[in-house]
């Protein structure tokens, strides 16, 4: 079972998840930072300063300056900022992600058409007259 275990861990697709896993954590904690450190402050100047995080609405009684406080009271929020900044991570990564794997295909298709062409083999009419001249002898 052990060695079946290494056979799996070994084969490059197991190997290549854990590595795009592993990057693509570092990479979330760069859009994050991207989104919340530039692109919220540009959303709040067009919005009249508001910072788009800390739009929440309590959906029980009771009024709160920010949602953390309204957190910490344990009151029901329906936090639409956060909700509003995660569906822009997403745009983003999604973007970033297409346009790598655009560049990474478009890399591929040259690499393709560089590579010379295999040298055509024999045609299969070839081959059989070979089987028939060998079947005569």
């Amino acid at each position: 079972m052990i060695k079946e275990f290494k056979d799996f861990i070994a084969k490059g697709n197991v190997m290549d998840m854990a590595v795009g896993i592993i990057i693509g954590a570092a990479f979330t904690a760069i859009v994050s930072s991207l989104v919340a450190d530039l692109i919220n402050p540009i959303i709040g100047l067009f919005m009249g300063g508001v910072d788009f995080t800390e739009l929440f609405f309590v959906l029980g009684s009771g009024e709160y300056a920010t949602l953390a406080e309204a957190e910490e009271a344990g009151a029901a929020v329906f936090a639409i900022g956060r909700f509003i900044m995660a569906v822009i991570n997403f745009l983003i990564i999604a973007f970033v992600v297409f346009m790598l794997v655009k560049a990474v295909n478009s890399v591929k298709r040259k690499e393709e058409e560089a590579a010379p062409a295999p040298a055509p083999g024999p045609s299969e009419l070839d081959i059989l007259k070979e089987i028939r001249d060998s079947l005569k002898k």
